[in-house]
């Protein structure tokens, strides 16, 4: 094991304090551990007993890695769990089920009742659209309670749905519709982003205009402008006050499609990955079981937009399945100033929080009056995923959110469908950077390039090497294409494509995709190894690790760092220095770039794959719908063309 490698995983475990411990927690978790020390699938069973079933299944899993099924012989629904269930409940109907803020500043708050109420009658008005069991429609929506209203409708009569990012450009969201052949898009005419508004609906008319087959609009007035609708469009308003009844709950086999996703591959063309109605349902359940723990009186905020699969896992229908009150924000995270973070969490009593780890990197760089202006008394936990999270930032949050909370870093996929390797809430002791160990019902190796495993200490490709129900089951009308991005590597084994590491405790540290490894003059070395590094030199906030490529050494790295106000005098030779110095002198960063800020997805995450795009091009290459804010990417791209302090003097 390579000296940096092992400084990055020798974390101390960090123990739980008495105060962050939960009985509740510690003896489920005891419960569900030795049933899957038994066998896996006796642990899948015990969560699907926590759900209602319209009828029991006979077989509990039939097939393997590639080609599975579970609950076979079952019937269920989605939005019955998340949302009937409650409202029928006399103990939990009024109890909040959304709690809605606009970037404005405006407030909704639904009770599960009248949620209830919202779903059945929206289900009732796209069957009146002739949307039937199996039809896809497609959802281009905000942060909004009518986002959760349009996934449950779907889910009540069994319509596929897939969920369109609302920052995609017009050609993203043209052939998102163009392959889903959706027969039905719901869209909000526009949506508040950093003080303006961006024209959703201007965006899908451009995209729906150029499909061979148009599907119906359902327009959700979202600003208040009463846009004058065209052919082919309806006003959601008016099409659920016209229903007088709910449309009926559809009895679903838990393993057909609930909806798709997607995500882009190694080819232009994004993969439509298709989950299923049961192992979805019971697998969200879980992931928010563990990760958040719901206890009474909680107000859970995934800080995430709904386009991010991470908002339905934990919100829409894992959050629901537990019946816990979510908090659903429309807006950026620093508008109209950067303690709109705090703001939002003292005026909704937030108790937990999940959110990407920039946004924790964000926070830190707020100013310390302003944060202690904010104690967040009531914050019990903080979770974040969907990248590395750093050691800085998880150490300064335990130490500073709300006096010190305890943070949770999950691991998962689009294509895993949750998260599935964290510390449990309340249960099992931290450590900062690493993904903890696998929760109940998922088994994992690291593997060489053979598909042998490899010792604890060495770096490998990280593969799951058992099904569970949350797993995709296949691309959108392209079976083959699933089965070649993720079993033909290693045979029998998915493969996540992510490099990763076990330590002495046992826990799993994900280094980054497989192809963020950099290869310098024949030396293999992760960017989260290097950005550990950076991140740990004095007065930096957030870095960002890319490769680019180098006549000599192949590849090599640069840093995107983003400072403190009061960063010292010399930090970025610093961070030239420390690289080197705690990496190895073959490890020498060919840039700094010093930047304001770093383009991130509305979801925080920071886009490295855009920089690599910036520092190897001098321009970005790919698809930019989905950056926050594009002014931030042309400052970027700005900075890198400005020439280095040696260009300038000729050395």
């Amino acid at each position: 094991m390579s000296d940096n490698l092992s400084a990055l995983i020798a974390a101390e475990l960090v123990p739980l304090r008495p105060e962050w411990i939960s009985q509740q927690y510690q003896d489920e978790a005891a419960e569900a551990r030795a049933l899957d020390a038994q066998d896996p699938d006796l642990y899948w069973e015990w969560v699907a007993a926590r759900q209602r079933w319209q009828r029991p299944w006979t077989t509990l899993r039939r097939g393997e890695l590639g080609d599975f099924e579970y609950y076979v012989g079952g019937r269920i629904n989605v939005a019955d769990n998340c949302v009937d269930r409650w409202a029928e409940d006399p103990a939990v109907r009024d109890r909040p089920a959304v709690i809605w803020e606009g970037e404005p500043g405006d407030t909704r708050t639904v009770t599960y009742a009248e949620l209830a109420d919202q779903v059945g009658r929206l289900a009732a008005g796209l069957l009146e659209l002739g949307v039937r069991r199996g039809d896809v429609v497609a959802i281009y929506l905000p942060n909004t309670i009518e986002a959760f209203v349009a996934v449950h409708a779907c889910n009540r009569i069994g319509a596929i749905y897939t969920i369109l990012f609302s920052g995609f450009s017009e050609e993203a969201t043209r052939s998102r519709l163009e392959q889903a052949e959706a027969t039905v898009v719901i869209v909000a005419d526009g949506s508040y982003r950093r003080g303006r508004v961006v024209p959703l609906l201007e965006t899908l008319r451009a995209a729906r205009a150029r499909l061979a087959v148009q599907p119906t609009t359902v327009v959700l007035d979202r600003t208040g402008s009463g846009t004058e609708l065209v052919a082919g469009e309806v006003d959601y308003g008016r099409l659920v006050d016209a229903q007088t009844e709910w449309a009926p709950m559809e009895e679903m086999d838990p393993n057909e499609p609930a909806f798709l996703i997607f995500t882009s591959g190694t080819s232009a063309k994004p993969k439509g990955v298709v989950h299923s109605v049961g192992g979805f349902l019971v697998g969200t359940w879980a992931n928010a079981h563990w990760q958040v723990g719901p206890e009474e009186g909680d107000v859970y905020w995934v800080a995430a937009d709904v386009g991010w699969l991470t908002f339905p896992i934990q919100a829409v229908v894992g959050g629901l399945a537990n019946g816990m009150t979510v908090l659903c924000y429309e807006g950026a995270l620093d508008t109209p100033t950067d303690e709109r973070f705090f703001e939002v969490c003292e005026k909704h009593g937030v108790t937990k929080v999940l959110a990407a780890p920039t946004i924790l990197r964000v926070l830190r760089g707020v100013d310390p009056d302003k944060r202690a202006a904010h104690p967040l008394s009531p914050l019990k936990l903080v979770t974040a995923q969907g990248e590395p999270l750093d050691s800085e930032s998880f150490t300064w949050a335990t130490e500073n959110l709300g006096g010190g909370v305890p943070v949770i870093n999950a691991y998962g996929q689009t294509e895993t469908g949750s998260t599935w390797t964290y510390p449990i809430y309340g249960v099992d002791a931290l450590k900062a950077g690493s993904a903890g160990t696998p929760v109940p019902g998922h088994e994992y190796a690291v593997v060489d390039a053979a598909g042998r495993p490899v010792p604890a200490g060495v770096k490998g490709d990280l593969v799951i090497t058992r099904p569970f129900p949350t797993l995709a089951r296949t691309v959108w009308k392209d079976p083959q294409r699933y089965h070649d991005a993720y079993f033909s590597r290693f045979p029998g084994m998915y493969a996540t494509n992510d490099e990763a590491v076990v330590d002495g405790d046992g826990h799993l540290w994900v280094l980054g995709r497989s192809d963020d490894v950099i290869n310098i003059a024949a030396h293999r070395i992760s960017t989260m190894e290097i950005e550990e590094v950076v991140g740990g030199v004095p007065g930096v906030l957030e870095a960002a690790v890319v490769g680019v490529p180098d006549p000599t050494k192949g590849t090599v790295p640069v840093a995107f760092v983003r400072l403190a106000q009061d960063a010292p005098a010399g930090t970025e030779q610093a961070i030239q220095a420390a690289v080197p110095r705690e990496l190895g002198r073959y490890v020498q960063l060919a840039r700094v770039y010093v930047a304001g800020a770093l383009p991130r997805t509305r979801t925080g995450k920071t886009m490295r794959r855009l920089l690599r795009d910036v520092a190897t091009t001098g321009r970005a290459t790919g698809d930019t719908s989905a950056v926050e804010d594009v002014a931030v990417l042309d400052e970027i791209i700005a900075l890198v063309s400005k020439p280095s302090a040696d260009e300038e003097a000729g050395t």
